[in-house]
């Protein structure tokens, strides 16, 4: 059972980054878009986004539900030693959906809408990018449980340049997975040159990143490249991760909307793959060359094959309700455009 476990913790991982991600890159894209784009941006990206907004971060609550039942000791380490970016992130999920709500189901239009606006593209930017910033500081062995100092135990630990290459990063994939996504949600063909000239921008700014983060590692002697290309399957992984990304860039030109969204996907399931797997079981490596593993630091068995039953039984309600969620507003869009 434990097995099923961090097999739910993983893909809630995947989906949120996937679909919380295209959500995000949606505000992100917004803040990189000239004013007179804006209301365009605005109008189809709250289409696109609306049916699951408030869904996606379903996926986020699943993953800290398990960490907390399932893998306490790693919950509480995160928890205490990467607090401060933890704090950051829940506040920017919280500002957005607000000013996400206000932006547009407000019965007055006013002036507090450039507040709302502002609010809500700023903390799109923000929230991945702390995200990131975790994910980074948890393999990056920075975090340090016999630190004596404060700076040493919740600042160093995350305040660093491979942690936040890794979040700018993923800002840049999210913008990249936005712009992918709204291709295939306009029709006119001025609309889909923008949305294709943004996702050529965050890819090749994605690439940057990739190699700031690649340059981090070397001098902070996180073995990233090892972890990458050390194995055969994380290797495998990689290169179909470049595969992907070429075939998607082949059905973009010749817009097929199916196809360019399973292929976004697909890499994105190829590189969270490869940067899991080589250091799997552990998903925590603290700077006293210990690690904490998802096999070794569990909740008791008994509490472990509760948790797999209850997430196997909540998904025969929770996969078919968010299937037909977004197939509702499908329909909805389709009646007020007829």
């Amino acid at each position: 059972m434990i097995y099923v476990v961090i097999g739910f913790l993983w893909v809630s991982l995947l989906i949120y980054l996937l679909m919380g991600g295209a959500d995000f890159g949606a505000g992100i894209l917004e803040l990189f878009t000239s004013k007179n784009n804006k209301s365009h941006l605005r109008k189809i990206s709250y289409q696109a986004i609306g049916p699951i907004w408030e869904a996606n971060h379903m996926w986020l609550i699943i993953a800290v539900v398990i960490l907390f039942v399932g893998f306490p000791q790693v919950y509480t380490t995160v928890s205490v030693y990467l607090h401060i970016p933890l704090v950051i992130m829940l506040m920017g999920i919280i500002a957005r959906g607000t000013a996400f709500s206000f932006r547009n189901y407000d019965a007055v239009k006013d002036s507090m809408q450039r507040v709302y606006n502002k609010i809500y593209v700023y903390s799109s930017f923000i929230t991945p990018l702390f995200l990131g910033v975790i994910a980074g500081s948890a393999v990056s062995r920075k975090v340090d449980a016999d630190a004596g100092t404060f700076l040493s135990a919740y600042v160093y630990d995350w305040f660093n340049w491979f942690s936040f290459s890794v979040g700018f990063f993923t800002v840049t994939l999210c913008g990249f997975l936005a712009a992918i996504f709204l291709v295939g949600e306009v029709k006119d063909k001025e609309s889909k040159r923008r949305y294709k000239r943004k996702a050529m921008q965050m890819n090749v700014a994605m690439l940057i990143w990739a190699v700031v983060i690649f340059g981090s590692s070397i001098a902070d002697k996180i073995p990233l490249l090892n972890w990458l290309f050390g194995n055969i399957i994380s290797l495998l992984t990689i290169i179909s991760a470049v595969i992907a990304l070429v075939f998607l860039w082949i059905a973009i030109l010749k817009d097929k909307v199916i196809a360019m969204r399973f292929l976004a996907g697909f890499m994105v399931t190829m590189l969270l793959i490869a940067v899991t797997y080589s250091h799997y079981p552990n998903i925590l490596l603290l700077k006293n060359g210990t690690e904490l593993s998802l096999l070794h630091h569990k909740a008791p068995d008994k509490t472990i094959d509760s948790l797999g039953i209850a997430l196997l039984i909540g998904s025969l309600f929770i996969l078919p309700a968010l299937f037909y969620l977004i197939y509702s507003f499908g329909k909805k869009d389709q009646a007020e455009t007829v």
